[in-house]
């Protein structure tokens, strides 16, 4: 927490005046960003920064420099002395500007005022062209969710093509994926101790000469998998697993005639590591420059604290913990409630706190009770298709966290944002939650209906959220309470037809639900379900899956959503004749 006024000074510089009061004469070390900088954890190059300059560093950040132009954004602070770091920002571009029927975006919630217009189409390749353009002799870095779920060959939904690993089409140097302290900061120690950097894990590079280790896991090359899409969904399963193991094996992949080398991750961060990262000296501001402009990310997370980093879940069509991995890393005590008591201080604080959660809300310090088993093992989700018996999901030590929090002076009250685990999670945290940090809608995500496509999207049967529904309505009963429980469902995820969306509607129906958070699947890079979506195989079984693939065949499950409008009525009536299922026409209006 800032003690004295904020100068300019206080946020990283981003132009060449504020380096100039910085005294510096050449930054080490310029990040360019997708998005706009915001000083705050939850803001991928605000992290980097700090956490290069927590190391000595001086580090400069250049957000949505402005591609059209002759390049005066990527000139404008020269060379660095080590090297560019670029990232696209908190998404993947393509996600962030188009919807999931590929049409443009009418805001981006990480742009001032929310302009849909401040940042191109895959940043991390256009940003890192022109600075190849105008500095061909210095590194690049790549870095962020994009660059992470771009490592190897992967199918681009808004092309409708594989594409090759984003450090090939990109040109960049090296790329960092998942989160990133630990690599760039060895990248930096590295470059500047002049030693070899092949080595550094987390870290991919490609190389035309590459020996084979003893343990290496060789994919099939990109243009295998142009020809064969079975061979493109077969290359998944290693590349998840691999990515979810304490010990993971070298993965190594050829294109373009030289081969794409993926280092095993860094072990899991420890409690302090992640204290650190969260404990530097952000103002926790958007920059200065935006005075006066609205940053819609920014609101949603200005007074939230993440509390863990991590997710166990693996849902089949998240990226969560393909980037984050899925053992949970928990901040101390004492780092959250240092963080809760700098909001308090912020002047426009009322005493609420929007969330204290992280991936999934309730997963903080759980791990397996014996670390060997854990060291063996490589499923992708810790709880699908059952719940792990090595598994610990003591919940008190996140009730402790609640109850601490709300004890801090200046706070009202705590609300739970993030998405809770009702498979996990005992009556006594449901009550405390549903008692005391609930703002009258408490967001769950079952998904679907149909067990046979929650078991694909790797989800609990549908029996464990009616148990859970029956138990938050009781509570509401019991105390007087008038919440409602607001579910997440998804149409046209793999293996679903439009018979199990017709059924969703009428499960949905019996409970009393008028849906409103729903999606249509939208295919992201390097994701169990996208893979599955493109090729048609599942990548554990490599046996067909049924995927709604045209416009009209997600349409037609779409609609179910919304049986409840009356002019959907008709045009549902007219797909139950075609379905053979009339008996539905009754279940749904009769």
């Amino acid at each position: 927490m800032n003690l004295h006024p904020l100068q300019l000074t206080d946020w990283l510089p981003t132009t060449k005046k504020e380096v100039e009061l910085r005294g510096w004469g050449q930054p080490d070390v310029i990040l360019f960003s997708g998005d706009a900088y915001v000083d705050h954890p939850s803001f991928g190059a605000a992290v980097i920064g700090r956490t290069l300059e927590a190391e000595g560093l001086r580090v400069a950040i250049v957000p949505q420099p402005n591609w059209r132009d002759d390049g005066r954004d990527f000139k404008k602070l020269g060379a660095p002395r080590l090297f560019f770091g670029v990232t696209a920002g908190c998404m993947d571009s393509m996600v962030n500007k188009y919807t999931a029927n590929k049409r443009l975006r009418s805001d981006d919630a990480y742009t001032p005022d929310a302009r849909p217009d401040m940042r191109p189409e895959y940043p991390s390749i256009v940003y890192t062209q022109m600075l190849k353009n105008f500095f061909p002799h210095v590194p690049v870095v790549l870095g962020g969710i994009e660059a992470s779920m771009r490592r190897l060959t992967h199918y681009d939904y808004w092309q409708d093509r594989l594409m090759k690993s984003i450090l090939v089409e990109s040109g960049a140097d090296w790329l960092v994926y998942g989160m990133g302290e630990k690599p760039v900061i060895e990248i930096a120690r590295r470059l500047q101790a002049g030693e070899p950097m092949t080595d550094i894990p987390q870290v991919v590079y490609c190389t035309d000469r590459v020996t084979a280790q003893q343990g290496d896991i060789t994919l099939f090359s990109h243009e295998e998998c142009l020809k064969d899409k079975k061979k493109q969904a077969a290359n998944f399963r290693p590349i998840e697993e691999e990515s979810n193991k304490y010990t993971a094996a070298r993965i190594l992949q050829q294109v373009d005639g030289c081969t794409v080398v993926v280092n095993p991750p860094y072990p899991p961060m420890t409690e302090a590591e992640l204290d650190h990262s969260f404990d530097l000296p952000y103002t926790r501001l958007p920059h200065p420059k935006y005075k006066g402009k609205r940053l819609p990310a920014y609101d949603m997370i200005k007074f939230s604290v993440n509390i863990h980093r991590g997710c166990f879940g693996g849902c089949a069509f998240c990226t969560i913990s393909a980037h984050q991995g899925k053992f949970i890393v928990s901040r101390s005590k004492e780092s959250i409630l240092k963080e809760v008591r700098a909001i308090v201080a912020m002047p426009d604080f009322k005493g609420y706190l929007s969330d204290l959660g992280g991936p999934s809300a309730n997963m903080y310090r759980m791990k397996g009770r014996d670390e060997a088993i854990c060291r063996r093992c490589k499923r992708p989700s810790c709880i699908h298709p059952k719940v792990c018996p090595n598994l610990n999901v003591d919940h008190r030590p996140l009730l402790d966290i609640y109850r601490a929090v709300d004890a801090v002076s200046g706070i009202k009250k705590s609300f739970i944002g993030s998405g809770i685990r009702y498979d996990i999670c005992p009556d006594e945290y449901v009550r405390e939650v549903v008692v005391h940090h609930v703002s009258g809608r408490l967001k769950v995500a079952p998904e679907h209906t149909s067990d046979k496509v929650l078991y694909i999207m790797r989800k609990p049967s549908f029996d464990r959220f009616e148990e859970f529904k029956r138990l938050f309505d009781r509570i509401n009963r019991d105390e007087g309470l008038n919440q409602q429980l607001i579910p997440y469902f998804i149409s046209s995820h793999p293996g679903c037809t439009e018979e199990e969306m017709a059924e969703l509607a009428v499960t949905t129906k019996r409970l009393h639900f008028h849906l409103e958070q729903v999606q249509d699947f939208t295919p992201t890079p390097m994701t169990v379900a996208t893979e599955t979506w493109y090729t048609e195989y599942h990548p554990y079984t490599l046996q067909p899956v049924f995927s709604a693939r045209t416009p009209r065949e997600k349409l037609a499950q779409r609609q179910f959503f919304f049986w409840y409008k009356p002019e959907e009525r008709k045009q549902i009536i007219k797909e139950l004749h075609r379905l053979g299922r009339p008996d539905l026409i009754s279940r749904l209006f009769g």
